[in-house]
């Protein structure tokens, strides 16, 4: 949807009565233009040159943006707002911590909405340090407008922390999103959030979230990697240099150095897209964001554990109403997964394998999967490169200086949340 509301005064057309676009067959043209992003006032231009001038026009300027805002808002189906109410009702009674938000447009229109469960505020309070915000998937998949809050539990699990349904992907609305969820999680920002590469987020980001550390999505940045490059010659070989360059420079500088000898070596120099990447490297190079705790957040299956997640819930013919009323199942499903990874860490442990003390007091103190990272960095089987603060486990450079040191036992500050005992009451 359209990402700026500038107003440009447009010459009087000549005519006494004109047209809506909706009387016209210009309606397409001017919804697909403002899905990709193009102001109004260029979208009207455009139309203007296409008919020859303004004295051609049979609409103004203000009736394409009266006919957009009017489209602005949520595309429900029949029962679908009637339902999303009864949903909100229905929780708030059984559960005084249910929050929700809805964004009405000047003439009453359900325009955006939000919600998040009791239980998804109290995990938000032990697990909400670094988060994902994704609604890329739902919508490219299954047009589905679902803008959902993600965090990692104590078991590397992905759980929800607050879902939007959302009528536009601009400023505004994003701004708004941003503001209600944080209204709910009681003013509390969270230290890092990972998105998409979408101007407006970044934008909503710095208004509403100005101290979080923002980061790109590494997997999103992969996928587009093929589009960008297949007009290349030696596409996956620049495609293999990059992946090299991104996850093994250890070094701002070594990234710097390394990236200029690939634009050469492949004379990339005049490509915007890769530009464009380099001047964001701050927000998605692994050197550029190490000192920041992200959980492993980043990594291809954090998305793809999510979006599989969704997969079972949704289908390509799935209505608003149908994915509000499958929501329920589709959060117990999650909180059973947890109950039985909490009950397996509890229950049963993995065998040291080594005599340091060290890893006994980690097998004591993480959730089976965090010992298994914390195992895989002792005996170096792991062959990425991922600091400490990233994943949230010590990583074999820092575990290397504590045996040379013969310092044998991890400081508790050193131990990241996600721990045995953490988990929380439904």
């Amino acid at each position: 949807m359209s990402e700026e509301n500038d107003e440009v005064e447009i010459g009087e057309t000549g005519l006494e009565n004109t047209m809506s676009p909706e009387e016209t067959t210009q309606e397409p043209k001017i919804e697909v233009n403002d899905r990709a992003g193009i102001k109004v006032n260029k979208n009207y231009t455009s139309m203007v040159v296409e008919a020859g001038g303004h004295e051609n026009m049979v609409f103004m300027e203000k009736d394409c943006r009266n006919y957009i805002n009017k489209v602005i808002r949520l595309q429900l189906g029949e029962g679908d707002a009637t339902t999303i109410q009864k949903y909100f009702l229905k929780m708030q009674s059984q559960n005084a911590n249910f929050f929700c938000a809805i964004d009405l447009d000047e003439n009453g229109w359900l325009r955006n909405v939000f919600w998040v469960d009791s239980r998804s505020r109290a995990a938000y309070e032990e697990f909400g340090d670094a988060i994902t915000f994704d609604t890329t998937y739902l919508t490219n998949k299954y047009d589905m407008p679902f803008a959902p809050f993600v965090g990692v539990n104590h078991h590397g699990h992905s759980i929800l922390l607050g879902c939007g349904l959302i009528s536009s992907e601009d400023t505004e609305t994003f701004v708004w999103l941003f503001k209600v969820w944080l209204a709910c999680m009681s003013g509390h920002a969270p230290c890092g959030i990972i998105t998409d590469q979408v101007r407006a987020m970044k934008n909503a980001i710095e208004i509403v979230f100005p101290n979080t550390r923002h980061r790109l999505c590494l997997w999103h940045i992969m996928k587009k990697l093929h589009e960008k490059l297949k007009s290349y010659k030696h596409n996956e070989s620049i495609k293999f240099a990059l992946e090299n360059i991104m996850h093994d420079s250890l070094t701002n500088t070594e990234f710097e150095d390394r990236w200029k000898e690939m634009l050469e070596k492949y004379e990339l120099q005049s490509n915007d897209w890769l530009r464009g990447l380099y001047d964001e490297r701050r927000r998605w190079v692994p050197s550029f964001v190490k000192g920041s705790f992200w959980v492993g957040m980043s990594t291809t299956q954090r998305s793809e554990s999510m979006n599989a997640f969704f997969d079972d819930h949704v289908n390509s013919k799935t209505t608003l109403k149908q994915f509000v009323e499958q929501y329920e199942n589709a959060l117990m499903t999650k909180v059973e997964k947890e109950n039985q990874a909490d009950y397996k860490s509890s229950s049963a442990n993995i065998r040291c394998s080594t005599h340091y003390f060290m890893e006994k007091q980690a097998q004591c103190v993480y959730t089976i999967e965090k010992f298994k990272e914390f195992q895989d960095e002792l005996t170096t089987k792991s062959s990425t490169i991922v600091p400490s603060l990233i994943r949230g486990t010590l990583c074999r450079h820092a575990i290397y200086v504590l045996i040379k040191h013969k310092m044998d036992l991890i400081q508790d500050k050193a131990i990241a949340p996600p721990r045995k005992g953490s988990g929380f009451e439904s």
